[in-house]
């Protein structure tokens, strides 16, 4: 739970100091950068931490991922310019995409799935609470003692959970009388994929044209280190995500419905705090309070949710139940205006959060059901990974489309003389707009408005597509034993699935 918050925090205490914090770094067109380098090194190392922990164990992958969490932290904090604090980001995300992983395949090598519906609860409202208390220490930071404390707050956090787990963290004796196989080159192929695609999200449309040598380029990159990747993979001993988890359906859907389910939920959530800052004229930490609706509906239908899976084993309802609560709450955020009551814009919020308790944590654990416990981690990590694909997509396109919306409805709106400071738009910040003329600051609030609430709603048939492939999901039922037998590792290797019933 300690990684989990680590993990979690890091991604939500950010959003609503981001506003002041690019503004003061002369770096507003590099806003995106801030959110997308974290989710990028995190996407890449989730299937390496899965793969090495199934391997040689993950408590020690845990005490280094933690390790370098915080030496991200103090990177962020001392960063003087943006490519020094994009830099802090991603050491960050080497450390930050281990803490999500090992703590959710930790749970599995203790509790069988029956019982980790409640525990996969639990850590859904981790990651709850963490959303509601990152927006407002944030925005407290920022407003107070400065931005720099959304990372030095990391500090004392990450020295407790490293305490926590050399005193109190104990799992299964790992085997260790082979020596590991490591897929270095598949490793390295899946960074290149991953990077190439993610910039391709980013730069295109906006740095540079569709159509640019760069972006062609990159999607070559893309297609030809994904093809090399699924070569090596199918021929490797130990692969770092093998192909035979795709022969098991539940796998297949659920991991596609992750991956749409990110790409609505980072590429809109991610920027809510500075459209609140920006529009509406509240500050960090009202915005900050803002967000509690929906973090509090996350919260109660996760924690509820995992209970009854527990209690009657029965699921598919659920994540069927929450796509379709997205796409209706990113439907209603689509209709916002600047003159909208701030309850109703809550209100809405609520319906998102309630959408995404009922599935976030049900997928993770129709996954862990479907493989032997020798592959928990790795079949987590590869589900995560795709999920987190989702979310690197979604922040970056939504992030350069809302930056060149922002921007070009500024040049077109704004009067030739601006009424600017010097830095012009890439510097403006929420006090600094508070100061200008009326008809200025109007301008700009409707233009923040506009560059963003169509998004919302290009989002919504994401979330209904997961609604279909939900639909085809099949009920196994949840085993209530822990299986460590070696005799089942032909089975395991075949892909088949393997559920417990004895509940001796």
């Amino acid at each position: 739970m300690l990684a989990m918050l680590l993990a979690s925090l890091s991604q939500t205490v950010l959003s609503a100091a981001m506003p002041t914090m690019v503004g003061e770094l002369n770096g507003v067109d590099l806003m995106l950068w801030v959110m997308t380098a974290y989710i990028l090194a995190s996407t890449i190392m989730m299937p390496i931490y899965g793969k090495l922990g199934d391997l040689i164990g993950r408590k020690g992958l845990l005490l280094f991922a933690i390790t370098a969490f915080m030496i991200g932290s103090v990177l962020g904090g001392i960063a003087s310019d943006m490519n020094m604090l994009i830099v802090a980001r991603v050491v960050q995300g080497i450390g930050g995409g281990g803490l999500m992983i090992l703590s959710q395949a930790i749970i599995a090598d203790v509790v069988p799935a029956r019982e980790r519906g409640k525990y996969m609860g639990v850590m859904g409202a981790v990651f709850a609470v963490s959303s509601v208390a990152g927006p407002l220490l944030g925005g407290w930071f920022t407003e107070g003692i400065g931005w720099r404390w959304t990372f030095w707050i990391n500090i004392p956090l990450g020295l407790l959970a490293l305490a926590a787990s050399v005193a109190f963290l104990h799992l299964p004796k790992h085997d260790s009388s082979t020596k590991p196989r490591i897929d270095v080159l598949g490793m390295a192929l899946l960074a290149a994929a991953t990077t190439c695609l993610v910039l391709v999200a980013s730069w295109g449309g906006s740095a540079y044209d569709w159509d640019s040598l760069t972006i062609i380029l990159l999607v070559a990159g893309t297609v030809v280190a994904g093809v090399l990747f699924v070569l090596v993979e199918v021929r490797t001993p130990e692969p770092i995500i093998p192909m035979t988890l795709f022969r098991e359906r539940n796998f297949v859907l659920t991991t596609s419905a992750g991956l749409l389910t990110g790409v609505a939920m980072f590429g809109v959530i991610g920027y809510l705090p500075t459209y609140l800052q920006m529009t509406f004229g509240q500050d960090a930490t009202s915005a900050g309070l803002l967000m509690i609706p929906m973090m509090g509906a996350l919260l109660i239908t996760s924690v509820v949710t995992g209970a009854l899976v527990s209690k009657y084993g029965r699921y598919k309802w659920m994540p069927m139940t929450g796509s379709i609560l997205v796409a209706i709450g990113l439907l209603l955020l689509s209709t916002m205006t600047p003159e909208t009551a701030l309850w109703i814009f809550c209100s809405y919020l609520a319906v998102v959060g309630m959408g995404l308790g009922m599935s976030m944590q049900i997928l993770v654990l129709i996954v862990q059901n479907t493989f032997h416990i020798r592959m928990v981690g790795t079949a987590t990590a590869s589900n995560n990974y795709f999920r987190q694909i989702g979310a690197t997509l979604g922040s970056a396109f939504v992030g350069s489309l809302f930056a060149t919306r922002l921007f070009d409805l500024l040049a077109e709106r704004l009067p030739s003389s601006g009424g600017l400071a010097s830095g012009g738009a890439h510097s403006l910040t929420p006090d600094a707009v508070k100061h200008l003329p009326d008809a200025i600051r109007t301008i700009i609030d409707q233009a923040y408005n506009d560059a963003l609430t169509p998004l919302f709603l290009w989002m919504v048939p994401l979330a209904l597509a997961a609604f279909v492939l939900l639909a085809f999901l099949k009920e196994e039922p949840l085993a209530t034993t822990i299986n460590r037998d070696e005799v089942l590792e032909n089975s395991v290797a075949e892909g088949q699935l393997l559920v417990t019933t004895d509940k001796s």
